[in-house]
C-alpha cells in the first residue's frame, strides 16, 4: 500500500489558495437586507471552486474553508460565524475536488481534467454551498439568531437568492477558465501541483 506524505509544495499551495480566497472574499459589495442581515456579491467563491479543482478534495476543501474563515475573523459582521463558514466553504472545495479529481481516486493523485469536468466540479461545489448557505440563513440566522417567524425567515432567504445565484454563476464561469489556464501554464513549464 502506498503511503501518502504531505509535501511542502502541497502545504504552500494550500496556504496560497487560502490567501487568495481571503483576497477574493474582500472583493465584495455588501447589501443590507430589511429582514435577517446582509447579503454580498463577492469573488471568494471562484477561489473556493478553484482550490478544489486544483488541489483535490482534501487540500482544496481546507484552502477554501480556511481562507473564507480567515476573512470572517477579520470582519466584525461575520466573526461569530467563522467556524460555520469554515465548514460550509470547506464543503464547497471538497465537493469541487471530488468531482475534478474523481471520487474513486484512492491515492488522491492528480488526474487530467477537461474544461467540462472543471465546469461540473465548479457547479457541484456551487450548488452544494448554496444549499448549505440558504439552509443556514433560514434555520440558524433566521429562526435561531434573529427569532424570525418561518415566513419572515423564508423572506430573508429569498432576499439572499439574487446574490447567491450571481456568486454561483460567476464561480461556475471563471473557476474552470482559471483552472484550465493554470493547468496549461504548469504543463508548459513542466511543473505540477503534486
Amino acid at each position: 500500500m502506498k503511503k501518502q506524505t504531505i509535501s511542502t509544495k502541497k502545504i504552500v499551495l494550500t496556504a496560497l489558495l487560502a490567501a487568495l480566497t481571503v483576497a477574493g472574499s474582500y472583493l465584495r459589495i455588501t447589501i443590507p437586507l430589511d429582514i435577517g442581515g446582509t447579503s454580498s456579491f463577492h469573488l471568494g467563491n471562484i477561489l473556493c471552486a478553484l482550490s478544489g479543482i486544483l488541489l483535490g478534495p482534501w487540500y482544496g476543501g481546507l484552502a477554501a474553508g480556511l481562507g473564507s474563515a480567515i476573512y470572517d475573523i477579520f470582519n466584525p459582521l461575520y466573526i461569530s460565524e467563522c467556524w460555520i463558514t469554515f465548514l460550509m466553504k470547506g464543503v464547497y472545495g471538497l465537493v469541487a475536488g471530488l468531482i475534478a479529481w474523481q471520487v474513486h481516486n484512492p491515492w488522491n493523485t492528480r488526474v487530467r481534467f477537461s474544461y467540462i469536468k472543471a465546469l461540473l466540479a465548479s457547479a457541484a461545489g456551487a450548488v452544494s454551498y448554496a444549499v448549505l448557505y440558504l439552509g443556514k440563513s433560514y434555520f440558524y440566522s433566521g429562526l435561531f439568531l434573529h427569532g424570525l417567524t418561518p415566513e419572515a425567515a423564508m423572506i430573508s432567504v429569498l432576499g439572499k437568492l439574487p446574490a447567491t445565484i450571481f456568486n454561483m454563476a460567476v464561480a461556475m464561469i471563471f473557476a474552470p477558465i482559471l483552472a484550465m489556464a493554470i493547468s496549461k501554464a504548469l504543463e508548459a513549464a513542466h511543473l505540477s501541483l503534486e
